[in-house]
């Protein structure tokens, strides 16, 4: 093998390490900026009125239908569609912020 070859290699090897590092901490950040975002979301959540905070945690916390959550809430399904798109654009606008 010609000594260029086999400095090529040794670099190679050596240079490896660097970049298996390099993902492994774009790979952290990622979940960082994941666990962020989601903290973002839970904190806006926690400011919606009570009616619209129960709706949005029952429809995507709790994956219940409209039916259903109209049912734990003692309200028409019109109620909680209602209550459901105020929730939602609140949080797009808090989340704006």
């Amino acid at each position: 093998m010609p000594q260029n070859a086999i400095a090529d290699q040794a670099r190679k090897k050596w240079d490896e390490p660097a970049e298996t590092e390099a993902r492994a901490n774009t790979a952290v950040d990622l979940d960082l900026e994941s666990v962020e975002r989601r903290a973002r979301l839970f904190r806006a959540v926690d400011t919606l009125p009570e009616d619209q905070r129960k709706v949005i945690l029952f429809r995507f916390g709790e994956e219940k239908t409209i039916r259903e959550i109209a049912v734990c809430l003692n309200r028409s399904e019109g109620a909680v569609k209602q209550l459901q798109f105020r929730g939602l654009e609140n949080l797009r606008a808090r989340l704006r912020e």
